[in-house]
Protein backbone atom coordinates (compact mmCIF):
# COMPACT_ATOMS: atom_id res chain seq x y z
CA UNK A 1 0.00 0.00 0.00
CA UNK A 2 1.23 3.22 -0.88
CA UNK A 3 1.90 5.63 2.14
CA UNK A 4 -0.50 8.84 2.13
CA UNK A 5 1.70 12.27 2.49
CA UNK A 6 1.00 14.21 5.60
CA UNK A 7 -2.07 16.05 5.71
CA UNK A 8 -2.04 19.21 4.41
CA UNK A 9 1.96 18.80 2.64
CA UNK A 10 2.30 19.77 -1.05
CA UNK A 11 2.79 16.61 -3.44
CA UNK A 12 5.06 17.52 -6.78
CA UNK A 13 2.78 17.84 -9.70
CA UNK A 14 0.18 17.82 -7.03
CA UNK A 15 -2.90 20.45 -7.01
CA UNK A 16 -1.22 22.83 -5.09
CA UNK A 17 2.03 22.91 -6.94
CA UNK A 18 -0.70 23.61 -10.10
CA UNK A 19 -2.02 26.13 -8.03
CA UNK A 20 1.24 28.25 -7.38
CA UNK A 21 2.55 27.40 -10.76
CA UNK A 22 -1.22 29.21 -12.32
CA UNK A 23 -0.56 32.06 -9.83
CA UNK A 24 2.84 32.68 -10.34
CA UNK A 25 2.36 32.44 -14.35
CA UNK A 26 -0.60 34.76 -14.24
CA UNK A 27 1.75 37.03 -12.09
CA UNK A 28 4.70 37.21 -14.31
CA UNK A 29 1.75 38.17 -17.48
CA UNK A 30 -0.02 40.77 -15.11
CA UNK A 31 3.34 42.42 -14.36
CA UNK A 32 4.35 42.19 -18.16
CA UNK A 33 0.69 44.17 -19.12
CA UNK A 34 0.25 46.81 -16.28
CA UNK A 35 3.29 46.37 -13.75
CA UNK A 36 3.11 45.94 -10.20
CA UNK A 37 0.48 48.99 -9.70
CA UNK A 38 -1.71 47.29 -11.86
CA UNK A 39 -1.76 44.27 -9.50
CA UNK A 40 -4.49 42.98 -8.03
CA UNK A 41 -5.78 39.70 -6.37
CA UNK A 42 -8.82 39.65 -8.90
CA UNK A 43 -6.49 40.05 -11.87
CA UNK A 44 -4.83 37.33 -10.43
CA UNK A 45 -8.02 34.95 -10.06
CA UNK A 46 -8.90 36.15 -13.46
CA UNK A 47 -5.75 35.15 -15.35
CA UNK A 48 -5.10 32.07 -13.24
CA UNK A 49 -8.74 30.59 -12.97
CA UNK A 50 -8.14 29.77 -9.32
CA UNK A 51 -10.56 31.18 -7.18
CA UNK A 52 -9.37 34.84 -5.09
CA UNK A 53 -9.88 33.36 -1.70
CA UNK A 54 -7.12 30.58 -2.29
CA UNK A 55 -5.00 33.28 -3.55
CA UNK A 56 -5.45 35.86 -0.47
CA UNK A 57 -5.51 32.22 1.72
CA UNK A 58 -2.18 31.18 0.37
CA UNK A 59 0.00 34.25 -0.25
CA UNK A 60 -2.23 36.70 1.26
CA UNK A 61 -1.78 39.91 -0.69
CA UNK A 62 -0.53 40.85 -4.31
CA UNK A 63 3.16 41.55 -2.49
CA UNK A 64 3.11 37.47 -1.18
CA UNK A 65 2.64 36.36 -4.65
CA UNK A 66 5.56 38.75 -5.87
CA UNK A 67 7.73 37.58 -3.19
CA UNK A 68 7.24 33.87 -4.13
CA UNK A 69 7.70 35.04 -7.78
CA UNK A 70 11.26 36.42 -7.02
CA UNK A 71 12.03 32.82 -4.86
CA UNK A 72 10.94 31.44 -8.13
CA UNK A 73 13.68 33.30 -10.13
CA UNK A 74 16.34 33.85 -7.90
CA UNK A 75 18.02 31.24 -9.27
CA UNK A 76 17.94 31.05 -13.29
CA UNK A 77 21.00 32.99 -13.04
CA UNK A 78 24.17 30.84 -13.85
CA UNK A 79 27.19 31.02 -11.97
CA UNK A 80 30.20 30.75 -14.40
CA UNK A 81 33.15 28.89 -13.59
CA UNK A 82 35.69 29.00 -16.04
CA UNK A 83 38.97 29.02 -14.18
CA UNK A 84 39.43 32.85 -14.61
CA UNK A 85 37.90 35.63 -12.71
CA UNK A 86 37.95 38.07 -15.04
CA UNK A 87 36.05 35.61 -17.47
CA UNK A 88 33.98 34.33 -14.70
CA UNK A 89 32.74 38.30 -13.65
CA UNK A 90 32.41 38.97 -17.54
CA UNK A 91 30.14 36.33 -18.38
CA UNK A 92 28.27 36.92 -14.76
CA UNK A 93 27.92 40.55 -15.89
CA UNK A 94 26.34 39.26 -19.33
CA UNK A 95 24.22 36.98 -17.76
CA UNK A 96 22.77 39.76 -15.63
CA UNK A 97 22.30 41.73 -18.20
CA UNK A 98 20.66 39.42 -20.42
CA UNK A 99 18.04 38.34 -17.52
CA UNK A 100 17.22 42.38 -17.22
CA UNK A 101 16.95 42.59 -21.02
CA UNK A 102 13.39 41.21 -20.75
CA UNK A 103 11.10 43.64 -19.93
CA UNK A 104 9.14 40.96 -17.67
CA UNK A 105 12.58 40.41 -15.56
CA UNK A 106 12.93 44.39 -15.18
CA UNK A 107 9.15 44.52 -14.11
CA UNK A 108 9.59 41.91 -11.42
CA UNK A 109 12.43 43.81 -10.07
CA UNK A 110 10.71 46.62 -9.61
CA UNK A 111 7.52 45.25 -8.21
CA UNK A 112 9.84 43.56 -5.49
CA UNK A 113 11.33 46.96 -4.39
CA UNK A 114 7.89 48.25 -4.29
CA UNK A 115 6.07 45.07 -2.51
CA UNK A 116 9.14 45.15 0.04
CA UNK A 117 8.59 48.87 0.96
CA UNK A 118 4.68 48.28 2.00
CA UNK A 119 5.01 44.65 3.79
CA UNK A 120 8.01 43.67 6.23
CA UNK A 121 7.24 39.88 5.52
CA UNK A 122 8.15 40.91 1.87
CA UNK A 123 11.52 42.53 2.43
CA UNK A 124 12.47 39.76 4.61
CA UNK A 125 11.80 37.25 1.88
CA UNK A 126 13.29 40.03 -0.62
CA UNK A 127 16.59 40.42 1.44
CA UNK A 128 17.03 36.12 1.94
CA UNK A 129 16.61 35.43 -2.02
CA UNK A 130 19.03 38.14 -2.43
CA UNK A 131 21.40 37.06 0.13
CA UNK A 132 20.93 33.80 -1.22
CA UNK A 133 22.03 34.39 -4.38
CA UNK A 134 24.53 36.26 -3.14
CA UNK A 135 26.49 34.05 -1.23
CA UNK A 136 26.28 31.14 -4.37
CA UNK A 137 27.58 33.62 -6.77
CA UNK A 138 30.35 34.79 -4.39
CA UNK A 139 32.45 31.18 -5.43
CA UNK A 140 33.73 32.72 -7.84
CA UNK A 141 35.59 35.42 -6.09
CA UNK A 142 36.89 32.56 -3.55
CA UNK A 143 37.36 30.12 -6.08
CA UNK A 144 39.86 32.83 -7.39
CA UNK A 145 40.92 33.21 -3.54
CA UNK A 146 42.14 29.67 -3.81
CA UNK A 147 43.63 29.79 -7.12
CA UNK A 148 45.97 32.74 -5.80
CA UNK A 149 44.83 35.50 -7.86
CA UNK A 150 43.07 37.62 -5.37
CA UNK A 151 44.36 38.17 -1.74
CA UNK A 152 43.22 35.67 1.26
CA UNK A 153 41.53 38.78 2.81
CA UNK A 154 39.21 39.61 -0.03
CA UNK A 155 35.67 40.30 0.85
CA UNK A 156 34.05 38.03 -1.94
CA UNK A 157 30.58 40.11 -1.45
CA UNK A 158 31.36 43.23 -1.40
CA UNK A 159 33.17 42.25 -4.98
CA UNK A 160 29.92 40.19 -6.20
CA UNK A 161 27.87 43.85 -5.12
CA UNK A 162 30.28 45.84 -6.53
CA UNK A 163 29.35 44.67 -9.73
CA UNK A 164 25.77 44.30 -9.31
CA UNK A 165 24.99 47.56 -8.06
CA UNK A 166 25.58 49.52 -11.65
CA UNK A 167 22.72 47.52 -12.92
CA UNK A 168 20.04 48.16 -10.63
CA UNK A 169 21.09 51.60 -10.14
CA UNK A 170 20.55 51.83 -13.80
CA UNK A 171 17.35 49.65 -13.70
CA UNK A 172 15.87 51.58 -10.55
CA UNK A 173 17.13 55.16 -10.42
CA UNK A 174 18.56 56.36 -13.73
CA UNK A 175 15.37 53.94 -15.55
CA UNK A 176 17.34 53.38 -18.91
CA UNK A 177 18.41 50.00 -20.73
CA UNK A 178 20.96 48.20 -19.52
CA UNK A 179 23.24 47.77 -22.22
CA UNK A 180 26.42 45.61 -22.94
CA UNK A 181 28.35 48.00 -22.25
CA UNK A 182 26.90 48.68 -19.00
CA UNK A 183 28.21 44.96 -18.70
CA UNK A 184 31.56 45.24 -20.02
CA UNK A 185 32.58 48.38 -17.42
CA UNK A 186 30.76 46.66 -14.74
CA UNK A 187 32.77 44.08 -14.85
CA UNK A 188 35.49 44.99 -15.69
CA UNK A 189 35.38 48.00 -12.84
CA UNK A 190 34.80 45.19 -10.23
CA UNK A 191 37.97 42.75 -11.62
CA UNK A 192 40.17 45.51 -11.52
CA UNK A 193 39.35 46.75 -8.22
CA UNK A 194 39.48 43.11 -6.77
CA UNK A 195 43.27 42.93 -7.93
CA UNK A 196 43.87 46.28 -6.78
CA UNK A 197 43.19 45.10 -3.12
CA UNK A 198 40.75 47.32 -2.88
CA UNK A 199 37.98 44.92 -1.67
CA UNK A 200 40.59 43.91 1.37
CA UNK A 201 39.97 44.84 5.22
CA UNK A 202 39.15 48.85 5.62
CA UNK A 203 41.60 50.75 7.55
CA UNK A 204 41.17 50.59 11.39
CA UNK A 205 39.88 53.31 13.82
CA UNK A 206 41.61 55.90 13.57
CA UNK A 207 44.42 57.45 16.75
Amino acid sequence: MTERPPHGSARPGGRTARTRAAVLAAAFEELDDGGFGALSLDKLARRSGVHVSTIRRRWRSVEGVVADLLAQHSTTIATPDTGDLRQDLHELAQAVAGFHAAPRNRNLIEAIVAAAAYDPSVAEVVHGAFAARTETVTQIVRHAIDRGELAPDTDATDVIAALSAPFYYRLLINRRPIDERLARTGAEAAYTAARAGVFGPGPGPAP
